[in-house]
């Protein structure tokens, strides 16, 4: 789409903070107003669309995507974003151990561990390790207490921790995203780390190289969104 616009700034009123194109206070693609609620989140969309050269690339902006999504699809699809949460509860990635080769198999254990030790500190959800393909039942008191963490979270928050945990396939990484213990660079390498670790031996491969950059992108606009959402 050809940009149609010259100025993007922001505004507010009762019912949220406003980003305006020219004056003019843009809509979802669900045709609904977008009204932000707090200044720094109308202030991240804006930037988005200022940022925008001669074609709107719609792709390049990830808060503005995850801002929509909450107006245009929640409470009405809370359920559903709840249930897919919990389901990377049930087989979070950090769980998920290689037997060998040893290196690999001790940087997991490096670099996964003390975010599932956080998780058991700060969401009262000690999580099971294994080295199986198999899947591996949870405590039901650890489940309980992540879908508890979850469920109280308000609409704004949950499609930041929907955002966080599918990028990251796990909810332990999703809600330190969300909560600003995790910053987006190390979650990108916690993410991915088993195929770093073969980067490392077998080089890039360009398909490869699209793909991270793409999911930086999206960890970074996700990580930006829950920044500016209310403490």
């Amino acid at each position: 789409m050809k940009r149609f616009y010259k100025d993007a700034s922001t505004g507010g009123g009762e019912g949220g903070h406003t980003v305006l194109l020219d004056g003019r206070p843009i809509r979802t693609p669900g045709r609904n107003l977008l009204a932000l609620p707090t200044p720094a989140l109308a202030q991240a969309v804006a930037a988005e669309w200022a940022a925008q050269g001669e074609t709107i690339k719609p792709e390049s902006m990830g808060v503005t995507r995850l801002a929509s999504t909450a107006t245009d699809q929640l409470p009405g699809r809370r359920d559903d974003a709840l249930a897919e949460i919990q389901g990377y509860a049930e087989a979070d990635l950090l769980c998920y151990r290689a037997g060998a080769p040893s290196d690999l198999a001790e940087r997991q254990a490096a670099d996964w561990q003390p975010w599932l030790d956080w998780a058991a500190r700060q969401l009262d959800a000690p999580l099971l390790v294994t080295t199986s393909i198999d899947p591996l039942p949870q405590p039901a008191a650890s489940l309980e207490a992540l879908r508890r963490a979850t469920a109280r979270l308000d609409d704004w928050h949950l499609v930041g921790l929907h955002a966080t945990t599918r990028l990251t396939g796990s909810i332990v990484l999703g809600h330190a995203l969300l909560t600003g213990e995790l910053d987006p660079v190390t979650a990108f390498d916690l993410a991915l780390l088993e195929e770093l670790f073969e980067i490392e031996r077998w080089g890039l491969e360009a398909e490869q190289a699209r793909r991270h950059a793409t999911l930086r992108a999206d960890l970074a606009a996700a990580e930006a969104y829950c920044r500016a959402l209310p403490a």
